[in-house]
């Protein structure tokens, strides 16, 4: 299972706030312990879901630096003013259980 977090948010984002979490048990979303979901970040999220519970390696993606094994980061595709009125969302995923 993976816990993807909200880590940070450049600009204003209509859906999510830092903290919020998105569960993922592939092939499952957990809509019930999941906070938000918005289909920006849908694109980005799912095209590393199912590599990273399969093999934990985001390292080797370019998802995170040697020092932050753990975590692995990914951002939306919207990217904020001047271009949008949205804001780019950094989400921090890590594995549970």
């Amino acid at each position: 299972m993976l816990e993807i977090m909200v880590h940070k948010i450049k600009g204003e984002c209509p859906v999510y706030k830092e903290g919020d979490k998105i569960i993922v048990d592939d092939p499952q979303i957990l809509l019930d312990e999941t906070d938000a979901l918005c289909t920006h970040a849908l694109s980005t999220i799912l095209h590393y879901t199912t590599i990273l519970e399969r093999d934990w390696c985001p390292v080797e993606l370019g998802l995170t630096r040697e020092d932050d094994p753990e975590n692995a980061y990914m951002q939306c595709v919207d990217p904020g003013k001047p271009y949008t009125d949205g804001g780019t969302v950094i989400f921090k995923c890590k594995r549970i259980k």
